[in-house]
This record gives C-alpha cells, structure tokens and sequence, in this order.
C-alpha cells in the first residue's frame, strides 16, 4: 500500500468520532447481539466501544462477552449516572468528550453524559427505532 494512502487512512481514522454504544437492552437484548443494530453501525468506520455498568459475572450474565466491539465497564464504581464514569472512561481511554458520541436507553446515563459535554442519545429498545438511531449517528459524526 502506498504510504500516503496509508498516511490518509490514519488521519482519517485519527480524526473521527468514537461512536459510544449502550450495551445491556441496546446493543444485547437478552443476551443477544441486536443484529440490526449492529449492522447499522458496521456503516460506521468509525471506532464503536460498548460501554457497561456490569462486573465480571453479569458480563457473563447478560450476554456481554464474545462482542464484536471493545468493551469498556467500571464495574458499577460508579454506575453511568454518575458523570464520574464517562469522566474516567475518557481518561482511561485516552479521548476527549468532543471526539465521541453516545446512545443509550437509561435516560439519566444519557443526562449524566450530557453533563460532561459528550452529545448523546436516547435510544428507546421498544420502539426499535434504527431511523432515528441512523440520524443521530449521522448529524454527529
């Protein structure tokens, strides 16, 4: 491969937004990957990293292992209501909150990342809306 098409995709990369994905009841619903889901956001170049409140057994539990995407927990210390979290998984991940964006169904997770700055949404499993989810992604990539 050419070095300045290599440069290219490693600035591009570089450059784009973190997509932030909810796992529990979002991204796994009962134990399963949503497959629709997941293949609307295999649109997406951009990194996807699935962000949990669970510990070792309930990742097992609920289904979290195994996932296509890095997944990212603290282990409920503290939970994604607390603004505490998103503070440190950006620093933990070495991100800024201007460089990311998050969906998720809990809507004081999404409130609690708002706080931080980090633009978000609030995706509702019933529904099924994929549109809506497809619209945020895009209007903030």
């Amino acid at each position: 491969m050419p070095t300045f098409i290599l440069v290219y995709i490693l600035l591009v990369s570089y450059y784009m937004k973190t997509i932030l994905v909810d796992a529990a009841n979002t991204f796994v619903v009962d134990g399963q990957v949503n497959q629709e889901m997941f293949k609307l956001l295999e649109i997406y170049p951009n990194k996807k990293i699935i962000l949990t409140n669970a510990n070792d057994e309930q990742l097992i539990t609920f289904g979290l292992v195994n996932l296509p995407y890095e997944i990212f927990t603290l282990k409920h210390n503290p939970d994604k209501i607390d603004p505490k979290y998103f503070e440190t998984m950006l620093e933990s991940l070495k991100l800024n909150r201007e460089d990311v964006i998050y969906f998720e169904h809990n809507n004081e997770a999404v409130k609690s990342a708002e706080s931080i700055g980090i633009k978000s949404y609030q995706y509702n499993p019933q529904a099924k809306d994929l549109d809506k989810l497809k619209s945020f992604i895009e209007g903030s990539i």
